[in-house]
């Protein structure tokens, strides 16, 4: 194990998909450590409540920086202004991600590509644009939060598995890419179930209704595991979640076995049986 951050100096923190869930709790402990966030989502309106919230922390300046982070330029202007206010950045943590749920034949067109450009596009622009400038500097922190279904496929939401499997790969080629630059750190996280609103406004393409998984953590659990990853001395990556090794352990030793009782399981825990149409 490295070593653990100890200093109390402030960070410069860029934090995408701020406007809710892991993000924004990870701006809110950020800020509760006094440090300057910038915060980056597509709802301009939504960052502004979580800037409000932390400042009312304690974070020591806050800038807002409505981001479309599928579409480079928009990441790069967003470090830009990082620089540019704060003079660089020292830690960057990719949080956004969407999805559906729904057959693969059932999704149109355009919302798998959208999500695999949110989640893999989307990460990926982030991680050029803050290891590029890491480099340069020959320092930095970068956090990709991952999941579980990055290393465990499951029915019904083929577009974000797809996206979280190539997002693990990623991790670890930026991994083996930047050891030879050992202040430049690279950090993936991945959590099983978390309970944040995408249940509720993800496009649902099955007869039953998305719910909370029972086994989900919250959002600040995860939060709290990237900070503790973000101020280690080296590269990690980490599953959070009682339920994460016990899945893994079965889907790589049963693969049949997992594969015939996934479907009934997660029609039974992960989705009531209130019809709500197609949207």
């Amino acid at each position: 194990m490295g070593a653990q951050r100890t200093t109390g100096r402030p960070r410069i923190v860029v934090i995408t998909g701020a406007s809710s869930g892991i993000g924004r709790e990870t701006a809110l402990r950020c800020a509760r450590r006094r440090d300057r966030v910038v915060l980056a989502a597509r709802s301009e309106g939504m960052l502004r409540e979580v800037a409000e919230e932390c400042l009312a922390a304690g974070a020591r300046d806050v800038v807002v920086q409505p981001t479309d982070i599928g579409e480079a330029d928009e990441v790069q202007r967003l470090f830009d202004l990082a620089v540019d206010v704060f003079g660089g950045v020292d830690v960057a943590v990719q949080c956004a991600a969407v999805t559906a749920f729904g057959r693969f034949e059932d999704l149109p067109v355009d919302v798998f590509e959208r999500i695999i450009r949110t989640n893999l596009i989307g990460a990926a622009n982030v991680a050029r644009c803050a290891l590029v400038h890491f480099q340069a500097r020959g320092d930095g922190h970068l956090v990709l939060v991952g999941s579980l279904l990055g290393e465990v496929a499951v029915p019904y939401q083929s577009a974000y598995v797809a996206s979280k499997f190539a997002l693990n790969g990623l991790v670890r080629v930026l991994r083996q890419e930047n050891r030879s630059t050992p202040g430049v750190r690279v950090h993936g996280i991945y959590p099983g179930p978390v309970d944040t609103p995408v249940y509720g406004t993800a496009d649902n393409y099955l007869e039953q209704t998305p719910r909370v998984p029972p086994t989900a953590d919250t959002p600040a659990s995860v939060a709290k595991a990237i900070m503790r990853e973000a101020d280690r001395s080296h590269s990690t990556e980490r599953h959070i979640g009682w339920f994460t090794l016990p899945a893994i352990v079965a889907y790589r030793l049963l693969p049949s076995a997992f594969d015939a009782l996934i479907g009934p399981l997660l029609r039974a825990t992960a989705f009531t049986t209130e019809k709500n149409g197609v949207r």
